[in-house]
């Protein structure tokens, strides 16, 4: 038996930069216990499987794998898929705004999906929850060590190290500047060991320094405990990072906005759109959007 799929570039507008993608747009012929070997088998920072909703108002339940396991949620392969199923017609658009709803472990995920003249041009996510802290994290001196970074690299204080989570929690690692994020390196040896009791050893590290005209953030996400060395787009990070940056702001009300930077570093540009909405101080909502690029199609024997 053949499947199709189809695979992408996600938070770019140009072939051969953002995050890579694998959509399977009609996964029920595929046993699950297959899913997570085809996932390693590309070997692609996510792979994803769509298949009929659970709730039949909903547009799809997408379950999603790295190489090394299944995520409750994630930002750039949700992106993606919408932009795969749209443009191929398995989403069928209803004008310039098509509205969807994807079913992912974490919840269902609300995705907007911008046309013009019946092309496929943004998609924009909600995260599926509301951005949850954690402040039980590893000391700046194990998080400096773990970066192969001098301490003093890292910001402190209001802007220490958190953890965040919108679905899928990261800790974000705030940096002095650019150039701090350009220099670390993820130090194998001692990162288990740094993270363990941690409720995540996904680390994203920043810095309020973008390159690019209109960017504020350049940021890079390693996570090699599950099979990512680097990640070149992480949106559900993207999302979570607009929490951590609001719950950070003096704005109490309405929609606060970030362009941010990653992959950079890896040849690979990403440009995630992020949004955060706050209500009486509180945040109440966060998004993270950008373009897709499809790049090939074929079918998987099975």
């Amino acid at each position: 038996m053949r499947v199709p799929f189809f695979t992408a570039d996600v938070f770019t507008d140009r072939a051969f930069g953002g995050n890579q993608l694998a959509v399977f747009p009609d996964a029920r012929a595929i046993d699950p216990g297959l899913m997570q070997a085809i996932a390693r088998e590309f070997n692609f920072s996510e792979t994803t499987f769509v298949l009929p909703p659970d709730n039949p108002a909903h547009t799809a339940r997408v379950r999603i794998f790295t190489p090394g396991r299944e995520l409750p949620f994630a930002g750039h392969p949700t992106v993606g898929t919408a932009h795969v199923l749209a443009t191929n017609g398995v989403v069928k658009l209803t004008g310039d705004t098509t509205r969807i709803v994807f079913e992912e472990l974490a919840g269902p995920v609300p995705v907007t999906i911008r046309a013009k003249n019946g092309a496929v041009e943004f998609c924009q996510l909600t995260a599926a929850r509301k951005p949850q802290a954690d402040q039980n994290v590893p000391s700046r001196e194990k998080i400096a060590s773990a970066l192969s970074l001098p301490v003093d690299a890292l910001k402190a204080g209001a802007w220490s190290p958190e953890i965040v989570s919108c679905g899928t929690p990261f800790l974000f690692v705030p940096l002095r500047d650019r150039a701090a994020v350009a220099a670390a390196r993820a130090k194998l040896d001692v990162w288990d060991e740094v993270f363990a009791g941690c409720a995540t050893s996904e680390v994203f590290l920043f810095a309020m320094d973008g390159e690019r005209p209109g960017s504020h953030v350049r940021a890079r996400m390693f996570a090699p405990g599950i099979g990512i060395a680097e990640d070149p787009a992480t949106g559900s990070a993207a999302a979570a990072l607009a929490g951590y940056l609001a719950m950070r702001s003096e704005q109490a009300e309405g929609t606060l906005r970030w362009v941010v930077e990653q992959g950079f570093e890896m040849g690979r540009p990403s440009i995630l759109e992020t949004e955060a909405d706050k209500s009486g101080g509180a945040v109440t909502a966060t998004r993270v959007g950008g373009s897709t690029v499809l790049m090939t199609e074929g079918t998987f024997r099975l």
